[in-house]
């Protein structure tokens, strides 16, 4: 739907900005140290996480693109997401895809200063420092959509 629009207005040869909705986000473009722990639990213990988060503009400014290389305990985790704005549901989309295989698609929301991210079975509740440049937050997930787990505490700044 949003595209149809972009391809319409651009064909009568008008010239279409990002949404200030989507231009919010150009606080998370940068490279971000990430660092945290996951949530021990009846089956694993608690295991560090570290890594790096890097946050770009895909060209025209429509959509963010996000990588982020995690180690979690022994395990590599790199993921590639985008992330746009749907203005019918009023939140923001992501498309994630990881290297274990796995895509999801999940609906964020930015309420200066929290950003909250929800999917199927995991979702983030976080919040910017006053600054802008360290987000600290938590991750849950769920088997069943109804109950939530506590599963890491990450921390996240910027650093370029």
């Amino acid at each position: 739907m949003i595209q149809t629009t972009n391809i319409k207005l651009q064909s009568q040869g008008q010239s279409i900005a990002p949404s200030p909705e989507i231009q919010r986000l150009h606080l998370f473009v940068g490279t971000w140290k990430t660092e945290g722990e996951t949530n021990a639990s009846v089956d694993a213990p608690a295991v560090k996480v570290t890594g790096m988060d890097t946050y770009e503009w895909l060209a025209g400014k429509f959509f963010l693109v996000h990588r982020a290389d995690r180690q979690i305990g022994n395990e590599q985790l790199n993921t590639l997401e985008f992330i746009g704005y749907d203005p019918s549901s009023q939140t923001y989309t992501c498309h994630s895809f990881d290297s274990r295989g796995n895509s999801d698609l999940f609906q964020a929301n930015f309420r200066d200063p929290i950003w909250t991210i929800e999917g199927k079975s995991s979702r983030f509740t976080g919040m910017f420092a006053t600054s802008g440049d360290t987000l600290t937050g938590k991750w849950e997930q769920s088997s069943d959509g109804v109950n939530w787990l506590p599963w890491m505490d990450v921390k996240l700044t910027k650093i370029s």
